[in-house]
């Protein structure tokens, strides 16, 4: 059941801290995620929970949130900590949806050390890598991670765009990923003797907090110079790079965000469903949003009714190629199910919502031209003939 709220409207006062959902009544907000920000809210030290037009139930706090808390608590933020968007310029003589989506190098197989050693896309990596977690780098993961070739649509704001070096039909890639076992690594140190307790020394969270944070960075960057060479290009330097799963110590309180980017005066790429626009923004969210934008289209179906519902009605190859002539690679059914477009809400809505209050100006709108989420089966077999060397297990 969902359910609309007019803009700016708080959830009801019995909660000691104040909500606030900036949605319009035209949004889709479901119950049970309002639910999860009045639970929220009850928390002790909780000061004031924003809740984004993105909204949607997560595993036991809501997606698409920003709490601020006088208490850390470690499960406000998950276990994907680090995960943001980033967003990179490259340029491709041509931009062939079925020539490119052949070349993407299989981004389920972690870069090794070793066996890798010649791979130039360790160029990126510039010291030691945080936590010395080399487990899952250069790797998307799963869920609504995903990388990401796009063309520059539309420019809404030109001079903004000029700033950022955009110009309508330029290519960019854009890199979903987050800190692929590091972050759920910290979180399960924490509930397995706390629970969803808070956070007994807040310092020493925040120490292993802030290298997963690094880690997801370094780790879209690394994705990134994977896929510029193996379509013939040089990586370049993001031009957004915003994490979404995190927590920053603000004006006094422990500011939480999961599936909230920050926006203070920030460019945040705001992902729509990989059949549909995304949308790049200037962000200036103020302190009744907790100085925080939303970060993507949102669900508006679980998983389980993505599957389900999709089964019936769509093949595996309307799901490969979208309504905007992109393509999507992706050997796993239930996840090409799972991601459809249908199962998110429209980007164009989310995109008014912030618009309409004042949250963020729009600069550039991007379409999808190759959308990544796990090898496909051709080229996983093509890849097996050629032989791996040495064992280069999955992550």
């Amino acid at each position: 059941m969902s359910q609309n709220h007019s803009p700016r409207e708080s959830l009801p006062s019995s909660t000691p801290a104040t909500v606030t959902v900036f949605a319009s009544p035209a949004s889709w907000i479901e119950s049970d995620a309002l639910a999860q920000c009045q639970q929220v809210a009850a928390l002790d030290g909780m000061v004031h929970v924003a809740a984004m037009p993105d909204l949607h139930p997560g595993k036991g706090a809501p997606i698409g949130a920003a709490m601020a808390s006088t208490v850390l608590y470690p499960f406000l933020v998950g276990s994907d900590i680090g995960s943001g968007i980033a967003v990179f310029p490259i340029k491709l003589k041509r931009a062939v949806p079925e020539r490119l989506a052949s070349r993407f190098p299989d981004l389920d197989r972690a870069l090794d050390p070793e066996q890798d050693a010649d791979d130039p896309a360790w160029g990126v990596v510039a010291g030691d890598v945080p936590a010395g977690h080399l487990d899952g780098l250069g790797t998307v993961g799963r869920g609504n991670h995903f990388v990401e070739l796009a063309r520059v649509d539309t420019l809404l704001d030109t001079s903004h765009a000029t700033r950022l070096g955009l110009n309508a039909g330029d290519l960019v890639l854009i890199v979903h990923s987050g800190s692929r076992g590091l972050g759920e690594r910290i979180l399960r140190a924490h509930t397995e003797v706390h629970g969803a307790g808070a956070a007994p020394d807040p310092a020493a969270y925040l120490t292993r907090h802030d290298e997963a944070v690094r880690w997801g960075s370094l780790n879209r960057r690394v994705l990134a110079a994977r896929v510029a060479y193996a379509l013939g290009a040089e990586p370049c330097e993001p031009i957004v790079d915003e994490c979404h799963n995190l927590v920053e110590v603000r004006d006094g309180v422990y500011l939480h965000r999961k599936g909230a980017a920050p926006g203070d005066g920030r460019d945040v790429l705001v992902a729509g469903s990989r059949g549909t626009a995304s949308y790049l923004v200037a962000a200036h969210a103020g302190p009744e949003a907790n100085h925080s934008v939303a970060h993507g289209a949102g669900r508006k179906m679980s998983r389980a009714d993505a599957l389900r519902r999709g089964r019936a009605k769509h093949t595996v190859e309307e799901l490969r190629r979208t309504p905007v002539g992109s393509l999507v690679v992706c050997g796993e059914r239930q996840l090409l199910f799972e991601e459809a477009p249908t199962a998110y809400k429209r980007i164009e809505q989310v995109i008014a919502d912030l618009v309409e209050h004042a949250l963020a100006t729009p600069v550039v709108s991007t379409i999808p031209v190759v959308t990544y989420k796990t090898p496909d089966l051709g080229s996983t077999a093509r890849s097996d003939r050629r032989g791996r060397r040495g064992s280069r297990g999955r992550s």
